[in-house]
């Protein structure tokens, strides 16, 4: 898909991996549909770098696990340039809960993760699917996380909802072909404040060399790199849809499974 032109939205694009999204679209010509939840100071930043390429944004402040809220997001796009053709879902919440903590998560934390992490992304892309399919094609990119490939991360429920992620892009890429692929990333480690601040920046520096010393890549992942590879999906894997590609420099080859007999 050539993104000259073409409309993308990116859901949680004020900051980290969503920002850096937004702006290579931008970067490759594509009109922006940037979208938050509570920092619009962040999405106003993402606003200005986007539009120094010369092309067209609008900002949309939406809850994505509220369906109204998706419809809205659609509905910018389709009001401002009556089509859509690439949707990045990149949304996302956790709790930070050791998980050995059982009792650290409740029904509702379960309730809310799983309501950006899954039932968002499953909102988006039904209300994107009818204006994407107008045009003919379409690319949406799910962002999901190792934590859903290996069962670690913020907290279990955080890995479970990101699991159920990455198998519904399964069966959203099945039934929503021809004219829409489907496909998902799992980063790994990201760097950034969010982590930060989630994990304390003791544990996040500490676990942050460790996966730099010992991952065959020797490096961990920046919202930019992450964005690079959703930009392949999006524009360049044209005969690509229901893969799932984890990014994460190769960490995922240390954890070999036990053997039992």
């Amino acid at each position: 898909m050539d993104l000259q032109d073409s409309v993308v939205i990116v859901t949680g694009s004020s900051s980290g991996v969503g920002a850096a999204c937004a702006r290579q679209v931008a970067e490759r010509g594509a009109h922006v549909v940037i979208n938050y939840s509570s920092n619009e100071a962040g999405a106003r930043e993402t606003q200005t770098a986007c539009q120094a390429y010369g092309v067209e944004t609008v900002i949309v402040q939406a809850d994505v696990s509220l369906d109204a809220d998706c419809r809205r997001l659609v509905g910018a796009a389709e009001e401002k340039w009556g089509r859509l053709d690439g949707l990045v879902n990149n949304a996302g919440t956790t709790k930070f809960c050791p998980h050995n903590d059982l009792e650290g998560l409740s029904k509702q934390d379960f309730f809310d993760i799983y309501g950006v992490n899954t039932v968002g992304v499953f909102q988006m892309t039904r209300a994107a699917a009818p204006l994407m399919k107008r045009g003919g094609m379409g690319s949406i990119v799910n962002v999901a996380s190792i934590a859903g490939v290996m069962g670690v991360g913020s907290s279990i429920a955080y890995a479970a909802s990101k699991g159920a992620l990455i198998t519904m892009g399964l069966s959203l890429a099945r039934v929503l072909g021809p004219e829409i692929r489907v496909n998902t990333v799992c980063p790994g480690f990201i760097q950034g404040e969010w982590l930060a601040k989630g994990m304390g920046r003791e544990n996040y520096e500490r676990s942050k060399a460790h996966l730099e010393q010992t991952t065959p890549l020797r490096l961990t992942t920046t919202p930019d790199t992450i964005a690079e590879s959703i930009l392949f999906f999006l524009a360049s894997a044209s005969v690509v849809t229901g893969e799932t590609l984890i990014l994460d420099g190769g960490h995922h080859l240390n954890q070999t499974p036990t053997v039992r007999r």
